[in-house]
């Protein structure tokens, strides 16, 4: 059996753990190690469980608590080349457990795609991973869903995919005109109507659970994004099962067994992200 927990899903921090019968996978560590430790007990997990971390991109919401995590765990880490070299001016203890995350590596045997994503971070990455129980897919911090994503995630049971913000929202609200140009340009976050469309997409494609993450607490909310995604799917006549991702603590499992998708309930409502 594989599970996927989101430990926190928000641009005040990011951390998912993915474990399935032959290891443990961080991906991110935007929180404290503190945190990430704490609900990694919860799953009856420590730190010397994880057999590798994976980072997406080097912005302090997904990476703030990994130079203390490196201190207490010797698992490898995986980052594009252009985000490892931005690691390593940052971290300590990082050099010789730095690992490419490019193409299709190996966890143990979880098979890890790692593939580009549009944002404004050096060598910004989502990822694909294919355990013996099926296949999962994480495509956040992206203005658009890029070629490679369209070609890598289309088959995986269950996707944690960003739906970040209203547009109007975002238009209308406080933030000065820089900001709001960054979050909706193609290097910034993904808009509720793009993920509907590509939930569709994975949907079609066999996706039986879709996770909105990385929702903005300013420009949006669980009800508006899950809304306009179940609006598309509805009208495609899709009804994979759909939830939002809590902000600031660990989610239930989204479990994978046999290719299928099963739920277990969520500790915290998604209506706290």
């Amino acid at each position: 059996m594989t599970t996927v927990h989101t430990l926190a899903s928000g641009s005040s921090g990011n951390a998912l753990v993915l474990s399935w019968d032959g290891g443990h996978i961080l991906v991110d560590a935007g929180i404290s190690c503190r945190r990430v430790r704490q609900g990694l007990q919860a799953l009856g997990l420590d730190l010397p469980s994880l057999d590798a971390v994976c980072v997406t991109h080097t912005h302090s919401d997904h990476i703030s608590g990994l130079q203390t995590l490196l201190k207490h765990t010797g698992c490898p880490v995986y980052a594009s080349p252009a985000a490892g070299r931005d690691l390593l001016r940052r971290m300590v203890l990082l050099e010789d457990r730095l690992r490419e995350a490019e193409g299709t590596f190996f966890v143990k045997d979880c098979a890890v795609t790692a593939f580009p994503t549009s944002h404004d971070a050096p060598g910004s990455r989502g990822y694909r991973f294919d355990t013996p129980d099926g296949s999962f897919g994480l495509l956040t911090d992206s203005g658009v869903v890029t070629e490679e994503a369209r070609t890598v995630l289309p088959g995986v049971a269950l996707a944690v995919l960003e739906a970040n913000h209203d547009v109007e929202a975002v238009r209308s609200g406080p933030y000065p005109y820089f900001l709001k140009e960054r979050i909706l340009g193609p290097a910034g976050h993904l808009r509720n109507e793009d993920a509907a469309a590509f939930a569709v997409t994975l949907a079609r494609a066999g996706a039986r659970e879709i996770v909105l993450a990385h929702l903005s607490q300013e420009n949006n909310t669980p009800a508006i994004a899950l809304r306009a995604v179940e609006t598309a799917l509805s009208a495609a006549g899709l009804t994979p099962r759909l939830s939002a991702a809590p902000r600031d603590c660990l989610s239930g499992a989204y479990v994978l067994e046999g290719g299928t998708t099963l739920c277990s309930g969520s500790p915290c409502s998604a209506s706290e992200s």
